[in-house]
């Protein structure tokens, strides 16, 4: 029988620049999507669970908390990639309903014919911009909003404000959680802004970081998390200092100390996350 042919990386222009899907030579089935040199997604079509990014990780131990194991959830996904978390969800809560709202339709076609979903998977992709879907949601329709939406390599301003705030919280349920990837490096304006817009909305809010980060020693991701009910921050401290690159989960007095005398950001103020230093991101 001949063998299958050894996978070759594909490049696309998408709407937000170069895309490339780059195969993993250690792992048969396995795909790195990076945009203008930017790792954005890693997948492995044959091992869902398997996750390559940290902050992937924190987002999934996220859902792993949301509700009792295996249990379905509802989810809405802001920012789709290569749908690493939506395929990681539906291999660890079958029959979950997610909604993923991803505006870059080059990039959602380039998935789409490299990267097919199972037919199963309760995923439905709405091509849309992440704001407009976002406040056209159904009240109370979702468990967990996971918002990792990035123009480039900056967070766009209209996912920045504190009305995008309250738009989250109308759209989730009375006991469910928001979590967004987010990054920025000291003195953390941006971050601390994000947090003070959060405050306002839920009652609850903590922040999943690496401690070099948060001692501000180097640029890198915050995973941000707000609910108007008490969140998992033992268990999510437990998994997340296991990792190969522990972080911690800053909460209460440790996050209001980092939040300091932060003011919300009105829509009229908004601006994009900061941009990285060369090479925060980029591979090879």
């Amino acid at each position: 029988m001949d063998e299958a042919p050894e996978p070759i990386p594909v490049t696309r222009t998408v709407d937000c620049g170069i895309a490339k899907l780059l195969p993993d030579v250690d792992r048969p089935r396995a795909w790195l999507l990076t945009v203008d040199g930017a790792p954005q997604s890693y997948v492995d079509l044959d091992a869902p669970a398997h996750l390559e990014f940290e902050y992937v990780r924190r987002l999934a131990y996220v859902l792993d908390e949301a509700a009792a194991p295996g249990r379905p959830i509802d989810v809405l996904h802001l920012g789709g990639g290569a749908l690493t978390l939506p395929r990681y969800l539906a291999a660890t809560r079958p029959q979950s309903r997610q909604d993923v709202v991803e505006a870059d339709r080059g990039l959602l076609a380039l998935v789409t014919e490299h990267l097919p979903l199972p037919g199963d998977s309760g995923i439905t992709v709405h091509p849309e911009d992440a704001r407009t879907a976002l406040e056209a949601a159904p009240e109370d329709s979702a468990d967990v909003i996971v918002a990792d939406v990035f123009g480039g390599s900056r967070v766009p301003a209209q996912l920045t404000s504190v009305e995008y705030a309250r738009a989250a919280a109308r759209v989730l349920r009375p006991d469910g959680c928001y979590a967004a990837n987010l990054a920025d490096s000291a003195p953390f304006a941006f971050l601390r802004g994000q947090l003070a817009n959060f405050a306002t909305v839920f009652e609850h809010l903590a922040l999943i970081a690496e401690p070099s980060v948060l001692r501000g020693r180097r640029f890198g991701n915050a995973v941000l998390l707000a609910s108007q009910v008490p969140l998992p921050v033992a268990a999510l401290a437990r998994r997340t200092a296991g990792d190969a690159f522990p972080a911690r989960v800053e909460h209460g007095a440790a996050l209001r100390r980092l939040m300091a005398n932060a003011a919300p950001v009105r829509d009229a103020e908004a601006v994009a996350s900061p941009v990285p230093p060369d090479g925060a991101f980029s591979v090879g």
